[in-house]
């Protein structure tokens, strides 16, 4: 490389050889923990409190290199049918998700194929979405025949994979405040077949329907710390007060959604995030200021869904779950179900 820039004027000036000799003995262990783990040290204490012991190991996970995950669209063909027509993408079969495949990170500068241009993407047969999420929309057990509202739906990746789940029989209401985030929604239900979903920008026409919900799910807007792998710049544009503006988001969020609940019906609060201060602690609060709503376990829904041979989910109690590229091989989400007292 020196070679390359000599007579470069603008070129830094060459290291000295006591520079290239402290660079070339040292060591990543003998680094701080944050830096051994590719994080902001202000948010180590977060992932101390989250993930005990194993907090370096998760956090080292987040700064892996990502797969690519497809969601098979069950209206319009089968896993098989999808695999068969990736084949030359070298695709597999997700290792959790029921309906996922998976074309695994290359090496070096390998490129991940480009799926979307795939004939069989414009006919509807499947959807670019990370297993994680996958996974989370399944955990919300939606059924034939169910009311559910999408409270925080954005482009609609989680609505997609429930009506599917749905047969498209039901009904999903898709919501989201941001026009521009729930803009690319009315395109993909199109492409997939869904005729169980109806798109709204204004609360006001959800009005009618409060009180009435089977389920609401809050996919809340979060810092994103679960998508590090996928995009690690914004992990150093993080800071307290992205935090703080997120946290009050998540709290409106879920105050407004809980009206959508019927006596007896579930609130699902999900995140992309691995901070406890949005996930359980927003959680354990809101039941607390809201003592109808009680924290179900996630533990029967996802043994009765994935089984218990695969790989499980960070949980110190079942009851709420963190996924992690360490625990699960997907990108980071928490996810928690409550449940309306009749």
């Amino acid at each position: 490389m020196a070679a390359e820039l000599d007579g470069d004027k603008f070129a830094p000036e060459p290291l000295t050889a006591e520079m290239t000799a402290a660079f070339a003995s040292r060591k990543l262990e003998d680094a701080p923990l944050h830096v051994q783990g590719d994080i902001p040290e202000w948010v180590q204490p977060s992932f101390e409190e989250n993930f005990d012991e194993d907090w370096l190991e998760e956090a080292q996970a987040l700064a892996g290199r990502p797969a690519l995950d497809l969601r098979v669209n069950t209206l319009k063909a089968t896993r098989d049918k999808v695999l068969k027509a990736l084949d030359r993408s070298g695709v597999e079969p997700a290792a959790i998700a029921r309906n996922g495949i998976r074309v695994k990170a290359g090496e070096g500068a390998s490129r991940l194929p480009n799926v979307t241009a795939e004939i069989s993407f414009e006919k509807g047969w499947f959807e670019v979405q990370d297993e994680g999420s996958q996974i989370v929309a399944d955990l919300v057990m939606p059924k034939e025949g169910d009311q559910i509202l999408d409270y925080c739906a954005g482009g609609g990746g989680k609505t997609l994979a429930m009506a599917a789940a749905m047969n498209n029989k039901g009904q999903i209401h898709a919501y989201d405040t941001d026009r521009k985030r729930l803009a690319p929604i009315i395109e993909r239900l199109k492409r997939a077949g869904t005729r169980n979903v109806q798109v709204h920008d204004r609360l006001e026409g959800l009005k009618p329907f409060t009180g009435k919900f089977d389920r609401v799910l809050v996919d809340a807007p979060c810092t994103g710390t679960g998508t590090w792998r996928r995009r690690p710049d914004t992990k150093w544009r993080l800071t307290q007060k992205n935090l703080e503006e997120r946290l009050g988001q998540q709290q409106e969020a879920l105050a407004g959604a809980a009206s959508f609940v019927r006596p007896g019906g579930h609130l699902i609060y999900v995140t992309c995030s691995v901070l406890p201060e949005e996930n359980e602690a927003q959680v354990y609060a809101f039941c607390e200021d809201n003592p109808e709503f009680e924290i179900l376990s996630a533990a029967d829904a996802w043994a009765d869904l994935f089984g218990t041979d695969k790989r499980q989910p960070w949980s110190a109690d079942m009851k709420t779950v963190t996924l992690t590229p360490a625990s699960t091989d997907t990108d980071g989400f928490f996810f928690c179900l409550m449940g309306r007292k009749s």
